[in-house]
């Protein structure tokens, strides 16, 4: 008999017992369990998980991860299991998160709770009756939330201040009053002009949301604004805490918007609060941990009891080292315990993150005291631990020392109750200081501006430049124990903080899902092919020099951490960070998208991560998430915030939607729903302000660009009708499809008076054509391939497909066609791409062959050819750096996109060369 799922044998009539009465589901459960009866099941119902560093961490709190589907495959109510080759099943919890046209599902979201021997290689299969080792129980009432993963318990509050009123194991109080604080400063420096007064700020909660109610993850959202004794507020926060089943850990997602005046709101620290009971225990047995570099670790008890004059012996010296509960005080030599009193208490611990390069560690008995230098070194992992043999608290900072000035607390450890205060922003460092970075110059006109613009690059105007409404996200993590942790143990969770373990599906299942418009192929190392290797040598090799010029130009920083520059000055031998809009690259040209393709492309954990980093920051920082800006983003310039041209095309969805569907991150997701109606604000906010007369008589219209404009709001409409099946969203899609495909010129038309609600374009009456080299290069390529795969517009794709055919053509083509030529053409090479997206619609052998001599602009020697580099020493540097000639953020970005779909789109050997 042909072997049947367990769901269809459930659902078939025809399979029965004697007297023809249906087999009970719960006695075919039983069967099946206790003998071990398997069905066959659909082999494309299945993925292969790997861990993203290619092997199972050591320490494991839980993760989530996303995976996708092939169109028509998999039920919305279709859950999965995750099992080893050894047959070892993992709990988990999956829910689609995504669909298809059809309705199938086209992500699943996986959450995993942890596992005492985590396998090194899993498969996702189909699992129709999930049973859970552990689950989450979830209490919710009018005043609290109350979580218990099995091994801790943690009380949320719903108002005041306290997010958590307390963090329990077995019963025992880790942690308790958990809060945020922010300190505001009235003046960015010292002047015997103004006295300067800091001024304490706590969150207060104003609303609390049980987001998810799982069996494996619970997640809930808190969001409110910062509060003075004085009711002042100032700088909103939205934190998320994250539960799994059977973790003995809380993450901690802490995002906060700047909404203070930058000429006056000078913040001094930004933290989270919480207090740690340390249960009576002896001050020798009270244990400070603090994480270094790599496995270094800064390990002291709060009364020593080593480098004695009288030794207290190896006994007790070792229980002190590891951590271990010390004999009882009346076992200790009669000489030490006579002389405890005497041994100095140290109460205050102090982890201080300076610059990307340096930290230190200083610690005092009490404030009137002196601070005596611990420690110091490189780059810390952010991570600590405060607490005795009878509990405690561990703690860290992901991202401590790029996202530097950071700090941790540890004060008041030789009382009852220790306070610890996990600094994003460390009081010991500068005040943030957000002002502009000049005075304008004279640029009091739109002429004016323009000339700036001619000779800095800076799209300056007055008022423009204020950082009023961008955020920052942090995350953190506490880990509650139970006890000290042993030396290794607690080592293990400081790696576990700089990188939190990953779950990812195989990069070629994630590519023959067909998602992300499948315009990249996954490498393959046994690959004989000479040109396709010379290709994918050199976009590794870009990848290599942008990861090394982010450590050599120290591209790190609170605000700064996860965006490259974007040009470099070659007689400075340095990148332009002071030369306008050649400075921080905010997107410019799709760097997020190029970074996440050549994830996809390679599997690489730090492509992996520098993408996740970049995502983040583009996203919270390059973005006005509040006021007369919001939710646009800001063009490059020397401050992210800086330039006035707030567009879309930096705000763009097509930015997260990668990952965001690869770990299904609630903190994206809001991002990308706050797009949804951001082309709204270019009715107050026009793009082409400064150059054309905009009519804004009708609120109900907006100009807008078919490329960079309509581009980035159509992927904020695909994602929500894809999340959220929002028919909305659908409609504008098509109404925008098959209102450019009407224009007079197609794609070519450019430009046109937009409705905000239908999303349909008005029909020009003029078949002038508009063309800017930047239209397609900032993910307008990727998601039309997209729309095109979901959404049957005829008319659409031939419009498309006579854009990407023609804006590389001869003057002769474009004229034949449009009747006249397009002057700026600029990206040749980056838009080669389109081109081959073409031919491999209409099978075109010749558009093969001219993508490709486009890419390598004639020249497959030189345009292959890894570029040569040149190490400057000092007299011409201030540190030895490895530079590479004419290599700028454009460049590699165009041309990593262009390298990859050229690898995907057409047949990329000798022959085509030929």
């Amino acid at each position: 008999m042909e072997l049947l799922s367990l769901k269809t044998m459930y659902q078939t009539p025809h399979i029965t017992m004697k007297k023809n009465k249906l087999l009970p589901v719960w006695i075919l459960s039983i069967i099946l369990t206790n003998f071990n009866i398997g069905f066959a099941e659909n082999p494309n119902k299945r993925a292969n998980i790997n861990w993203l560093d290619q092997s199972a961490p050591s320490h494991f709190s839980g993760t989530t991860f996303g995976v996708p589907w092939e169109r028509g495959l998999i039920e919305p109510d279709l859950t999965f299991k995750l099992m080893s080759d050894e047959h070892t099943s993992l709990d988990v919890q999956t829910w689609p998160f995504a669909f298809w046209p059809d309705g199938s599902v086209k992500w699943t979201a996986v959450a995993v709770s942890p596992h005492d021997h985590l396998p090194e290689s899993l498969k996702l299969i189909e699992d129709l009756n999930p049973i859970y080792k552990n689950s989450l129980k979830v209490i919710e009432d009018k005043k609290s939330i109350t979580i218990k993963t099995g091994i801790v318990e943690v009380t949320i509050n719903k108002s005041g201040s306290n997010i958590f009123e307390s963090i329990s194991r077995e019963g025992v109080i880790s942690a308790k009053n958990g809060h945020l604080v922010v300190l505001h400063q009235n003046t960015p420096e010292l002047s015997p002009e103004f006295a300067v007064v800091t001024t304490h700020f706590t969150g207060q909660i104003k609303d609390v949301l049980l987001e998810q109610d799982g069996p494996i993850r619970s997640v809930v959202k808190l969001s409110g604004i910062h509060q003075s004794d004085n009711n002042t507020q100032l700088m909103p926060f939205s934190v998320r805490l994250y539960f799994y089943a059977g973790s003995e850990n809380i993450r901690i997602m802490h995002s906060i918007t700047y909404d203070g005046d930058e000429e006056k709101d000078f913040i001094r620290g930004i933290g989270v609060r919480f207090d740690v009971p340390m249960h009576n225990a002896q001050m020798h047995d009270r244990h400070i941990r603090f994480s270094g570099e790599n496995d270094g670790i800064f390990a002291e008890a709060v009364k020593g009891l080593t480098g004695l004059r009288r030794d207290p012996g190896p006994e007790i010296i070792s229980a002190q080292l590891e951590g271990r509960m010390t004999p009882a005080v009346e076992e200790f030599p009669e000489r030490v315990r006579r002389g405890l009193p005497y041994i100095p208490t140290f109460g205050d611990y102090t982890l201080f993150q300076s610059s990307a390069n340096a930290f230190r560690i200083r610690k005092r008995t009490a404030p009137g005291h002196a601070w005596l230098n611990a420690g110091n070194g490189s780059r810390s992992s952010g991570a600590g631990f405060v607490g005795s043999p009878l509990g405690g608290v561990g703690f860290g900072i992901r991202n401590f020392w790029q996202s530097y000035p950071a700090q941790i607390d540890i004060r008041k450890a030789n009382t009852d109750n220790a306070q610890v205060t996990l600094w994003l922003w460390a009081p010991e460092s500068d005040p943030m200081d957000l002002r502009f970075y000049h005075d304008g110059m004279g640029m009091d006109t739109y002429e004016k501006q323009w000339e700036g613009l001619e000779i800095i690059y800076e799209d300056y105007e007055p008022g423009f430049g204020r950082p009023i409404g961008v955020a920052r996200t942090s995350e953190l993590d506490l880990w509650v124990p139970g006890k000290t942790p042993p030396r290794e143990k607690f080592a293990s969770y400081a790696a576990s903080v700089a990188k939190p373990p990953i779950l990812i599906a195989d990069l070629q299942h994630i590519h023959d899902a067909g998602v992300f418009g499948g315009l990249w192929t996954v490498k393959d190392s046994s690959d004989t092919d000479p040109i396709r290797n010379q290709v994918t040598d050199k976009l590794d090799w870009l990848f290599d020099y942008y990861k090394k010029s982010v450590d050599m130009h120290n591209w790190y920083g609170f605000w700064d951490y996860g965006d490259f520059m974007h040009t470099y000055d070659y007689d400075r031998h340095v990148w332009r960070y002071d030369v306008g809009g050649y400075a921080w690259d905010n997107s410019e040209l799709a760097t997020d998208i190029w970074l996440w393709y050549y994830f996809l492309h390679s599997g690489r954990a730090d492509a992996f991560r520098m993408a996740e980093a970049m995502t983040r920051h583009t996203g919270e920082v390059d973005v006005h998430h509040i006021g007369s800006f919001a939710p646009l983003g800001s063009r490059h310039n020397v401050l992210h915030w800086g330039c006035s041209a707030k567009q879309l095309r930096i705000s763009t969805v097509a930015n997260r939607r990668y990952y965001y569907y690869l770990t299904a991150d609630e903190r994206v997701g809001d991002l990308m729903d706050a797009q949804i109606e951001a082309h709204r604000s270019l009715h107050d906010v026009p793009p082409l302000r400064k150059r054309v007369d905009v009519d804004l008589s009708d609120p109900s219209k907006v100009l807008l660009s078919f490329g960079t404009d309509w581009g980035s709001i159509v992927s904020a409409w695909l994602t929500d009708w894809e999340r959220n099946k929002n028919k909305a969203s659908y409609n504008r899609i098509r109404n925008g499809m098959k209102s450019i495909a009407a224009q007079p010129q197609g794609f070519f038309t450019g430009v046109g008076m937009m409705d905000v609600e239908s999303g349909a374009f008005e029909i020009s009456e003029s078949d002038q054509i508009v063309v800017s080299h930047l239209n397609a290069v900032f993910g307008l390529v990727e998601i039309v391939a997209e729309l095109i795969d979901l959404i049957d517009i005829p008319e659409f794709e031939e419009a498309w497909l006579q854009y990407c055919k023609l804006y590389n053509a001869s003057d002769e083509e474009q004229y034949a066609v449009l009747g006249t030529v397009s002057r700026n053409r600029g990206l040749r090479q980056g838009h080669s791409r389109l081109t081959a997206y073409a031919s491999m619609k209409k099978s075109d052998k010749e558009l093969a062959l001219r993508a490709w001599e486009e890419f390598i602009l004639n020249d497959a020697e030189r345009s292959l050819k890894i570029p040569k580099t040149v190490e400057i020493k000092s007299l011409y540097s201030l540190n030895p750096i490895i530079e590479a000639p004419d290599i700028s953020t454009n460049y590699a970005a165009q041309w990593g996109l262009a390298a990859m779909q050229i690898l995907r789109l057409i047949d990329v050997n000798k022959n085509a060369v030929k």
